[in-house]
């Protein structure tokens, strides 16, 4: 039997903890490794066992002399983190499962989570009502009319299924209530009549759960499918990460932001190529910046690529536990446990990275990234020159716009995310830029909607009590609510002149927003521009009116009195942002507005039912048992593995950031669509559907929706309406749910085809489940976002990484022409080679290598079962001694 690693004591406050002392293990040079690396090692030390600890011990000491890693380990996560759109189809699942099991005659209450569940209730709330003072709780109301049979089912789940607590509505941004209210930084665990400090550790459903990482927690985004596993207490198995070190130094000069900061780490990681590495600060240009500041950089961790952004504990996070009201108790247990166990961050410490980059804070200026990516970096200046090349349309810019509304006009300025307004300095620096305009007598054009979204419900205390609320109403930002809104699509609809241009294609709207995501389409359907920026300068923008107006040097606007009104004026000092947050500032607000917000009586007057298997309704279009959730899945092979040698139509071939908002959408769903009529067909109002992200649970509806998205091109059909693609054996062109039909129908198998960055965007679990319903095998691509790609492995698709020098554009798939694809389940390995052969329409041939990305194997087992859900069911009947139906 191999030895435990070591472990020893301490004693805080009348209390002995155990932990383990890692710096005690032979041959580890301890000091050496990233924080982020010190922590894996102590979750395999603890939770793995025997030689396979042993090995994974050895193989992180190992990492050392090359910085990169082929061995593979287990993380086991002390809870897990989802929000209400990812949460609902995993219950679904789940509900599902139980009935599975059931009809199988095994007990379906076996299958519950053996982790904490935590899942908040904020992706569904939409900016309906705005500029009012009532809009928070008119949005609210309307939010629980329109989810009320969903958010009934999450109420039986948190009775029926054992640790699974949900937040309601109106408590806040997920990541929000993590920092505030769930993270301890340091947990304690009993074994052996002992208790035991461990570092807090989880995964999150929603790609920008690094955020955690900002206070010094490790955690990251997984999809939805991966999070079941875990769940149900399976480790994360990964590959021992790359980690890239990104030295900080100085500090940020006076009027930047931490956004600033956040989208300048964006462009420059991007640009590095990340892709999936962790990503660990470093550096004495840590130690300048506030929890706060570390937050909004830590959030943005998909955007850069990263798995990651990691900024170790200090003094600056126990200042944060202070700030929002933690037990003295745990601030001092934080403390003394990091400083034992070398986790405490050192500023002069110069760790082993696989690679490192340095950024100069006192070099990083005032940024907004856009219009269609947030990677791609300007200077605020420069909004006008990133639009030139999108101009209008000549024929239609002669149609008559509204008196002064420019030709970019601002339709949707949103402070919204939880990348920003989880941050009280920034919700300030807003909260003063409307103080300021709102004393020269400023407004905001009529034509824009306005709205203020923050991530915490004690941010309109904090607010309050710094005076600038109605500072901030008085320019049109009351708050709207508390949650994502509008940086996830729920944007509500445009202004009727917003409308108007659009119809007449006579200007090209822009929104301006603090979020942190502005793919083209995401924010509404309608705009297929939009700027990141910090939540003051949304301000300063939706006073300018024009998205295109260059505010270093043209006036924000005239004043009532003719004076112009420029953004320096209207700018706040550092000095300014400090004394409204010590004046607004009052450590019990973090607690007692979450307690009252989790006291919303129209969630607890839902009807739940208390039954081990959900009640379905056969006439819902909200909530349906989905097909794939069964026992028996060998004798539907459209539910069993995916893997083996086949010749495939491909059903799509597209080009390069095709996001998971392309794949499937969240946004309001479009009343003239093929979706809608679905929809309207079984009773459903046109002009009541709500959005895509509320259908979640029902999979016919996600199903039509796949790929539903007005900017995205089919390159093997480029000129087919919206979300169809043609039928090769007939030749139609089709919605893409029925040329699916079809082929299905005839026996065939299908492919897709994609360029660079596949599935970039939100951990949306829907994006696989779409395409594996549709029938898809195989998902080629030049390259893979990291959670989309776990999430097809999730659901028995086959991810395969094309080699350089080919793509969508040099393949020039054809209709007629078929690709074979040679996937031996027996022979797939991590990483392995998969033969693929072209056969052109035109009797030509072309063969290439693609690679499996797959990177453990685990993932190979998934693939060989045909995903997540039937391995979950195997298992769990296996341990009732019941064997699957043949």
């Amino acid at each position: 039997m191999m030895p435990s690693p070591p472990s020893s004591t301490f004693a805080l406050h009348g209390r002995t903890y155990r932990y383990l002392d890692l710096s005690a293990l032979p041959g580890m040079h301890w000091s050496n490794l990233p924080v982020v690396l010190r922590l894996l090692l102590e979750n395999v030390a603890r939770n793995m066992d025997g030689n396979e600890r042993q090995q994974a011990i050895a193989a992180i000491a190992a990492w050392l002399d090359t910085g990169t890693s082929e061995a593979e380990i287990e993380f086991q996560p002390g809870r897990v983190l989802m929000h209400d759109t990812t949460s609902t189809p995993a219950l679904v699942d789940i509900a599902a499962m139980r009935d599975a099991l059931a009809e199988a005659g095994a007990d379906p209450t076996a299958l519950s989570p053996t982790l904490p569940v935590d899942a908040s209730v904020d992706h569904s709330l939409a900016v309906e009502v705005f500029a009012r003072g009532d809009a928070a709780s008119e949005n609210l109301r309307i939010e629980c009319r329109r989810n009320a049979e969903r958010y009934s089912f999450l109420r039986w789940a948190s009775r029926a299924l054992h640790g699974v607590r949900i937040h309601p509505p109106g408590t806040g941004i997920m990541h929000t209530i993590n920092l505030e209210q769930l993270a301890t930084v340091v947990a304690t665990e009993q074994r052996d009549g002992e208790t035991w400090a461990v570092p807090d550790t989880l995964i999150g459903t929603d790609s920008h759960t690094p955020m955690i990482n900002g206070i010094g927690v490790l955690g990251w985004g997984v999809g939805g499918l991966e999070a079941q596993t875990v769940m149900f207490g399976l480790p994360v198995m990964q590959r021992i990460p790359d980690v890239v070190g990104v030295r900080l130094t100085r500090a940020l000069p006076p009027g930047t932001l931490a956004t600033d900061l956040a989208l300048v780490v964006t462009q420059r990681l991007r640009a590095l190529g990340i892709s999936g590495e962790f990503v660990e600060f470093f550096g004495p240009g840590v130690s300048t910046l506030s929890a706060g500041d570390r937050a909004v950089v830590a959030n943005m961790a998909p955007e850069y690529g990263a798995t990651t952004g990691f900024f170790p504990i200090d003094a600056r996070t126990l200042d944060y536990l202070r700030t929002t009201g933690r037990d003295a108790a745990q601030i001092a247990l934080v403390r003394e446990y990091a400083r034992r166990t070398g986790l405490w961050f050192d500023p002069e410490a110069n760790p082993r990275y696989t690679r490192a980059i340095e950024i100069d804070l006192s070099t990083v200026g005032m940024h907004v990234a856009g219009p269609r990516r947030p990677q791609d970096l300007l200077a605020f200046t420069d909004t006008a020159r990133a639009l030139s090349a999108h101009p209008l349309d000549e024929a239609s810019a002669s149609h008559a716009r509204p008196v002064a509304m420019p030709a970019y006009p601002v339709a949707i300025a949103a402070i919204t995310s939880c990348t920003n307004t989880s941050d009280p300095a920034l919700l300030m620096a807003a909260g003063l830029v409307a103080r300021k305009a709102r004393a020269r007598g400023l407004t905001v054009a009529p034509w824009i909607k306005t709205s203020l979204a923050p991530g915490s419900p004690a941010a309109s205390r904090y607010l309050e009590r710094s005076g600038l609320l109605s500072d901030l109403a008085a320019m049109g930002f009351d708050i709207v609510g508390f949650g994502c809104t509008t940086c996830i699509g729920n944007s509500g609809p445009l202004t009727p002149e917003i409308r108007a241009v659009v119809a007449q294609r006579s200007a090209r709207p822009v929104a301006m927003l603090s979020g942190n995501r502005n793919f083209a389409g995401r924010i509404h359907p309608d705009l297929d521009l939009a700027f990141i920026m910090s939540p003051p300068l949304v301000i300063a923008f939706a006073l300018a009116g024009d998205a295109a107006r260059d505010l270093s040097q043209q006036p924000v606007q005239i004043a009532p009195d003719g004076s112009e009104v420029y953004l320096a004026d209207l700018w706040p000092t550092s000095e300014e942002i400090a004394t409204a947050l010590a004046t607004g500032a009052d450590t019990d607000d973090y607690a007692a507005a979450f307690a009252e917000a989790s006291r919303n009586p129209a969630w607890a007057a839902l009807p739940a039912s208390g039954t081990p298997r959900y009640p379905w309704r056969p006439e819902s279009t909200t909530l349906r048992r989905p097909p794939f959730a069964a026992v028996g899945t060998a004798a539907d092979p459209q539910w069993g593995s995916q893997l083996g040698e086949y010749a495939a139509w491909p059903l799509l071939v597209l080009g390069d950031d095709v996001t998971t908002d392309h794949i499937s959408p969240a946004s309001a769903i479009p009343p003239d669509s093929f979706v809608a009529d679905f929809l309207v067909a079984r009773g459903d109002d046109r002009d009541d559907l709500n959005v895509f992200a509320s259908r979640r649970g029902n999979w016919e509806v996600m199903m039509r929706a796949a790929f539903y998205n007005r900017t995205l091109v089919n390159l093997l059909q480029p000129d087919a309406p919206t979300a169809h693609t043609v039928h090769v054996p007939s030749g139609e062109v089709l919605p893409i749910f029925e040329a699916a039909q079809r082929y299905r129908q005839d026996d065939a198998s299908v492919v897709l085809v994609a360029g660079a960055r596949y599935g970039t965007g939100s951990s949306r679990d829907w994006a696989a489940k779409g395409q594996r319903l549709l029938g898809i095998r195989a998902v080629l691509a030049t390259s893979f976002e990291r959670i989309h790609r776990s999430n097809l492995i999730g659901m028995g698709i086959l991810p395969l990484r094309m080699p350089a020098g080919i793509d969508p554009q040099t393949l020039a798939i054809q209709p007629g022409d078929r690709l074979h694809v040679h996937a031996d389940a027996r022979t797939l390995v991590p990483r392995g080679t998969i033969p693929v052969r072209i056969e052109r329409a035109d009797g030509s041939v072309d063969v290439f290598d693609a690679i499996a990305a797959v990177e453990t194997r685990r993932e190979v087992e998934l693939l060989r079962h045909g995903g997540v859900i039937p391995s979950i069911l195997r298992k769990t009947l296996a341990q009732q001694g019941i064997s699957e139906s043949p």
